[in-house]
């Protein structure tokens, strides 16, 4: 079993897929390795990749505020994407892309242990949970698999772009504070 800094070690070295040549940085992830709650996007964006930080920009300020609207603190839970190269200029991470960075992402979900994930968006949800998920069906409702609930649930960049799906992703967030609260039990 590897730690959480010689898997950052691969991670930063790593060159498996076209996204290592045009990243300016990794983006592993961060916050509570330790986390009930792990948080994962798609892909990091423009500010990510500057930073090497995940969830920095307009989308990562919304999260934050999602995060805090349920009585938790960004350095209380985990964020990360599936791929942790920036695809070039934003677009969604292509199935071989993802491929290629899964192995990154189950090491890091074995290593937190968390209770629950939150897919952030169809990307996430379609490589954690099932490749033929449907965002706008599925969405709100918590997949057992093994000891992990996941909920998925749309990605903050969407709600920036619609307004109307808030409330949508508000209730699902009230879902995942009450189910953290019966699993802390």
């Amino acid at each position: 079993m590897y730690t959480m800094d010689e898997l950052k070690k691969f991670c930063y070295g790593c060159h498996k897929c076209r996204l290592a040549g045009t990243r300016n940085n990794v983006v592993f992830g961060e916050g509570y390795e330790n986390a009930d709650i792990m948080f994962v996007g798609e892909g990091p964006g423009y500010y990510e990749d500057i930073q090497g930080r995940p969830f920095v920009g307009k989308a990562g300020q919304l999260l934050d505020k999602m995060i805090e609207a349920i009585d938790f603190k960004r350095n209380n839970v985990y964020i990360t994407n599936v791929v942790k190269c920036r695809p070039p200029e934003n677009r969604n991470p292509l199935e071989d892309e993802c491929g290629k960075c899964l192995d990154y992402l189950r090491w890091q979900v074995k290593l937190i242990k968390p209770r629950i994930i939150v897919c952030l968006g169809a990307v996430s949800a379609k490589n954690l949970i099932s490749p033929d998920f449907s965002i706008s069906r599925q969405r709100g409702q918590f997949v057992k698999k093994g000891n992990i609930y996941f909920m998925p649930t749309y990605h903050p960049s969407y709600l920036l772009r619609n307004e109307l799906a808030k409330k949508d992703s508000w209730n699902d967030f009230k879902n995942i504070a009450a189910k953290i609260k019966v699993l802390q039990k």
